[in-house]
């Protein structure tokens, strides 16, 4: 623990550091596995920076953002006595990468940033193999996850990049996730009995408010008159790159320095967007959910949803750019109930049998192909070949790495209605999780304790600073509910409901428990006709 300190002193500056991160690097230094859920700001990558510059050999960081990679290589070469840092990316020509790997193999280079997209190169995971790695550590581990918001099938890849790598330690790190998500994030990257550091959920700092409307005219009107009169920095998060835009104008026309973003927008102009938010020239930006990862700007004062997210966990994470100074900040979500409707339209539909068949007969044929000759061979491409390949892995009808795919025994038809199978289990799950974001659209009780709920933590008494709180709702909720706690169903315990199966117990009150079934997602139940029927039977603690 002293050379800990001592390196995240005198190297990076930290007279100390945030709970809990100190004793994740003692576990990493130990060659354990850690699972950090912690809020963006609160200091993750402190984990591998400080872990990587005691340990001999290279640190990968597995980063999905060239711009998030640059950073990170700049806060490491700012740092005293770190080892050299590389990112190794499109955005560098040959010859650069070829010195940053040299550098890696010389010992001279102990950092390197890589995007999932490069590991799925099979030369890539070669040189790496070549490599001493001492530490591998995945950002945004959220998006190995299917149930996660951004959902990046290249981020499958990394179980058996690890793997071939012979298992260093691992730190995989998000800013947000729900314990189901917790746990295919370890499943898929293969971790070891993995220590949890889940913390930092509840900002108290930031008031949560909802607002309903019943027509669109009156919402867009509410949501740019809030933008308008909201202090200091501010977002506004929309569903769609047509209302980024027409939002941008309506405050522009209103004198409020303003910009859109979106993915339609050239790289430059994205960038550009970017760095006029970050100085303070854009005062707001109307953004698509692509507004996302790296954005870290501290004095954000407000961030108003002027459309409904697919789940808490992509509501909370965007809900969180605010106040991260610590100061007070307004989060504020602007609905219409039919706005529910439209998010589970937008979810999409199955995947097609025929190419699920295909692609697992093209396998079955000719066991071994990369990734790339199988996109090839059945027409299909790379990345929507991940997601195929991910169901039919996840129905058990597929084996093996990227590099080595094998298919069991069975006829291409039935593997696929399989993998269609799975696909229907994953898109109740995500309808569920759409349902519960309504339920905390229209909940009477503390809105941060439903919040920290769903997140697997208790806050034993409303928060005070949200719009129920202010109402007399949360308390008149609290004490409706005021009967003493039914303890036969604790959280996290496991259990199985004799139709949706098994479960986790993720939420508990006084006359309900809202339980996230593996196949079915989440389903809030009534205590009383769980514990009078005797649907619910607890099968232990979770793992």
């Amino acid at each position: 623990m002293s050379r800990i300190q001592e390196v995240a002193r005198e190297s990076f500056g930290w007279s100390r550091l945030r709970p809990r991160l100190a004793e994740a690097m003692e576990v990493l230094l130990d060659g354990g596995d850690v699972l950090a859920v912690m809020p963006t700001g609160y200091g993750k990558s402190s984990l591998y920076q400080v872990t990587g510059t005691i340990l001999d050999g290279v640190t990968i960081v597995v980063s999905p953002l060239i711009s998030l990679q640059e950073d990170q290589v700049r806060s490491l070469s700012e740092a005293t006595g770190v080892p050299r840092a590389v990112a190794i990316n499109s955005s560098a020509g040959q010859r650069e990468r070829e010195r940053d790997w040299d550098a890696l193999t010389s010992g001279e280079a102990g950092f390197a940033f890589l995007a999932p997209e490069q590991l799925a190169n099979p030369e890539v995971r070669e040189r790496l193999r070549g490599i001493d790695v001492s530490l591998f550590a995945v950002d945004e581990a959220h998006c190995v996850s299917s149930w996660g918001h951004d959902f990046r099938p290249d981020y499958l890849l990394l179980g058996g990049v690890i793997d071939e790598l012979g298992h260093p330690p691992v730190v995989a790190m998000t800013a947000t996730g729900a314990p189901p998500v917790r746990t295919e994030i370890g499943e898929r990257l293969g971790l070891r009995r993995p220590r949890l550091f889940a913390t930092g959920f509840d900002r108290p700092n930031l008031r949560l408010e909802v607002v309903r409307h019943e027509e669109d005219a009156a919402k867009r009107a509410a949501v740019v008159a809030q933008a308008r009169r909201s202090e200091g920095a501010g977002l506004v998060y929309v569903s769609t790159r047509k209302d980024a835009e027409l939002y941008a104008e309506e405050l522009l026309e209103a004198g409020i320095p303003a910009a859109a973003y979106h993915a339609g927008l050239r790289r430059a102009e994205r960038e550009d967007v970017y760095e006029r938010f970050m100085d303070g020239r854009a005062r707001v930006v109307t953004a698509t959910s692509a507004f996302g990862m790296g954005i870290d700007k501290h004095d954000v004062r407000s961030v108003v949803h002027a459309s409904v997210t697919d789940s808490l966990d992509s509501y909370y994470q965007e809900a969180g750019r605010a106040g991260r100074d610590g100061r007070p900040a307004l989060v504020t979500l602007h609905y219409r109930p039919e706005d529910f409707a439209l998010t589970r339209f937008f979810s999409g539909g199955g995947p097609d049998a025929d190419e699920l068949a295909r692609v697992f007969g093209a396998i079955a044929l000719e066991p071994g192909m990369t990734r790339v000759e199988l996109a090839e061979r059945v027409d299909i491409s790379v990345r929507s070949l991940g997601r195929l390949l991910g169901l039919l892995r996840d129905a058990g009808v597929l084996s093996g790495s990227d590099d080595d795919l094998r298919a069991e025994r069975l006829d291409p038809g039935a593997a696929a209605a399989k993998a269609v199978a799975e696909a229907a289990s994953r898109q109740r799950i995500e309808h569920s999780r759409a349902q519960l974001m309504q339920e905390y659209a229209e909940t009477g009780m503390c809105r941060r304790q439903f919040l920290l709920g769903y997140f697997g933590e208790e806050l034993p008494e409303p928060c005070g600073n949200c719009d129920t709180c202010s109402s007399g709702s949360a308390q008149r909720w609290a004490e409706e509910h005021d009967a003493s706690r039914e303890e036969a169903f604790p959280l996290a315990a496991r259990v199985r409901h004799e139709t949706w199966g098994p479960g986790v117990v993720m939420h508990t009150d006084a006359d309900r428990l809202t339980v996230f079934f593996d196949e079915e997602g989440y389903k809030v139940l009534s205590l009383s006709a769980v514990t009078d029927g005797g649907l619910l039977e607890v099968l232990g603690p979770t793992a």
